[in-house]
């Protein structure tokens, strides 16, 4: 599968996880059930936060951009995992490789953005509740949304147009999916422009928001402790927990991806550090607003409580 220096490769083969072939039917199976409840979980919250009119507020907006950055981040490689975690020809053609790195770099670099935006939004709440519906008002909240959909589109079309153009040695992806950094190891030549590309594109949506959100934080939490009320501190706590849990998990797992040295760890290491990062993490966001936010529990039970009487006179 590696040959001479070509670079109109048609197809990729997909290492995935077959060195492992009794692993690929567990996998298989972690890999589906985490896809669907990622899908039901985020179509949920998604779903409560159209219908509930108390959850069309700022915070609630940019929560359902982020449902929905994960259904897509999860859609455009879990499919393609599990076709061929039960396939012996793991191959995926060029087109499908470039729109499935587009995709992810896409949502990945979106949902950097808009964590920042909401640690902005949690800020200003908590830091300045009086003047929080003139500031946070909902033109600049789409704007800000917008904001971090073209950031993200925008970012991730030159880094796929860039990777996809250098001269590669081979067609054989070490990865389970057409991830850019296993992409740009089939590379002939190390290419200078690409790296610098690359390093500038991280360090502006990793470290420089994730240091935005610690700024945030210590603002919040100073403010949180100032509270005399400990109901206002609880439901306070409540709501900027649920943000900073996903902040370290997604952070956690992204830093460690795209911020390390080339040649440090295994490739096998970066497989699972992808799966928890593609997989898990957009399962457990919905889970976690909904555990920590009393809000999101009630209307969710209102919801199903909808669903249950209308189904309930149907059948009478």
């Amino acid at each position: 599968m590696h040959g001479e220096n070509l670079t109109s490769w048609s197809f990729f083969f997909l290492e995935g996880f077959s060195r492992y072939p009794k692993l690929e039917i567990v996998l298989f199976v972690f890999s589906l059930l985490m896809y669907l409840i990622t899908l039901l979980g985020n179509s949920t919250l998604i779903l409560i936060t159209v219908v509930d009119l108390r959850l069309q507020t700022p915070m609630y907006l940019f929560l359902g951009n982020l449902s929905f950055m994960d259904i897509c981040y999860t859609s455009a490689s879990i499919p393609t995992l599990l076709v061929n975690l039960l396939s012996s020809q793991k191959t995926i053609i060029f087109s499908g490789c470039a729109v499935q790195m587009y995709l992810s770099l896409a949502m990945g670099s979106t949902e950097c953005v808009l964590l920042v935006v909401m640690a902005y939004d949690r800020y200003v709440a908590i830091c300045s509740p009086l003047r929080y519906p003139i500031i946070m008002n909902r033109q600049v909240c789409v704007q800000m949304a917008t904001i971090s959909w073209v950031t993200g589109s925008l970012t991730a079309l030159l880094e796929t147009s860039f990777a996809l153009r250098i001269p590669r040695c081979g067609n054989l992806i070490d990865h389970f999916t057409c991830e850019i950094l296993a992409v740009l190891k089939l590379a002939c030549t190390r290419s200078l422009l690409m790296d610098t590309i690359m390093l500038v594109i991280s360090v502006l949506l990793l470290p420089i928001p994730v240091l935005l959100i610690c700024i945030s934080y210590v603002f919040i939490l100073s403010t949180i402790l100032r509270i005399s009320s400990a109901e206002g501190r609880s439901k306070a706590f409540s709501t900027c927990g649920a943000h900073l849990t996903v902040v370290i998990l997604y952070y956690g797992a992204a830093l460690s991806m795209y911020l390390k040295p080339s040649s440090s760890g295994s490739q096998e290491i970066d497989k699972i550090i992808s799966l928890l990062y593609g997989v898990l993490t957009p399962m457990l966001n919905p889970i976690i607003y909904s555990l920590r936010n009393k809000e999101v529990k009630d209307a969710v039970k209102k919801v199903l409580g909808k669903m249950y009487l209308q189904q309930t006179q149907e059948h009478l």
